[in-house]
């Protein structure tokens, strides 16, 4: 089957800007861009979008009534499938990892006036209950006599990876209306995966000799290049493209979680200010802000070379800034 054979509806403003990043890439060393997929603006925007424009047609042809998936608390995943959920007149369910908050902030605000059933879980017991959870919800729903649906963590599946192969070829047009050659290295945030995913397949089928380096924003149990890599040949698969990626063709940059996932990091708050303050770009302290200090890191040491040409994609999340307006406002001088 040919990417465009795979069912899609419409919901972000596509295509999204590529904007230079002059000032910060020239004090770098590099020329910088940035794909600005917080630009994608269904539900507030971001990377998810893409993805959800597969996996919301999935749900569609299937008759779904109750949407069910799962995050962190400033989740932008949630908040989009919840926007999307809506959309399309099914109930969103929201399995998210922390306790109730006392004041809905960020990213919860908007899952709340979204109208979202929200269910939260104890952070130490969530990866051994997420999974029935969610399928809880689901057979609650079954019994209900309403279809339910259940996205993955992130929306990451080879049908969910489908929404970067397009953002691929939609960079590939841009760079080629203005009369550029590709660039040497797209780099990502990778949390679940399926990000990086479809830029891998994208990048093979569009942009052969472009490489793709993820900066993890999180742990995994299972080794983020062998996940990917099993996701990405699925992806392939399912599109009928003859590659096959093993996980020594992945290139993913660790050392910039910080003490946990989406617990902002010094590295990565330094990023979001230094970010804002030469570009005029918001980052957010769960991915953004620690990918751009990883990037930022790597071509220190020398691993993304001096005079490199970079794609950054911003994969969005600025409500999450607001929860940590204390922390982020540390230099304020009154």
């Amino acid at each position: 089957m040919h990417l465009d054979a795979i069912p899609r509806l419409s919901l972000g403003f596509l295509p999204t800007p590529l904007e230079a990043m002059d000032r910060l890439g020239g004090e770098l060393g590099i020329e910088l861009r940035v794909k600005r997929d917080d630009f994608t603006g269904f539900g507030g925007g971001g990377n998810k979008v893409r993805k959800l424009e597969y996996l919301m047609a999935d749900a569609v042809s299937r008759g779904v009534k109750v949407v069910i998936t799962t995050g962190g608390h400033q989740s932008n995943h949630a908040r989009m499938t919840a926007a999307a959920a809506r959309k399309f007149g099914m109930k969103p369910i929201l399995v998210l990892r922390g306790n109730s908050p006392a004041v809905m902030q960020g990213n919860l605000l908007l899952d709340h006036l979204l109208g979202a059933e929200i269910d939260f879980l104890d952070p130490d017991a969530y990866f051994g209950e997420v999974g029935p959870r969610m399928q809880k919800h689901a057979d609650e729903a079954l019994a209900r006599g309403e279809t339910p649906y259940i996205i993955p963590l992130g929306g990451a599946s080879a049908l969910g990876a489908m929404g970067y192969v397009s953002a691929v070829r939609e960079l590939s047009e841009q760079y080629a209306a203005a009369g550029q050659a590709a660039p040497d290295l797209i780099v990502t945030p990778v949390g679940s995966g399926g990000t990086l995913a479809g830029l891998l397949i994208g990048c093979a089928m569009f942009w052969p000799d472009t490489k793709v380096a993820g900066i993890a924003v999180s742990g995994s149990a299972v080794p983020f290049s062998e996940r990917i890599a099993v996701m990405a040949n699925a992806g392939a698969e399912l599109i009928g493209f003859d590659r096959r990626f093993a996980p020594s063709d992945l290139r993913i940059e660790t050392g910039y979680v910080g003490e946990a996932y989406a617990v902002p990091s010094p590295d990565g708050n330094e990023a979001i200010v230094r970010v804002a303050r030469s570009e005029g770009v918001f980052l957010d302290p769960v991915y953004t802000g620690k990918a751009m200090a990883g990037l930022i890191d790597c071509v220190k040491r020398g691993s993304i070379a001096q005079g490199s040409r970079v794609v950054f994609i911003h994969c969005g999340g600025s409500p999450a800034l607001f929860p940590h307006a204390e922390l982020l406002t540390r230099d304020r001088v009154n």
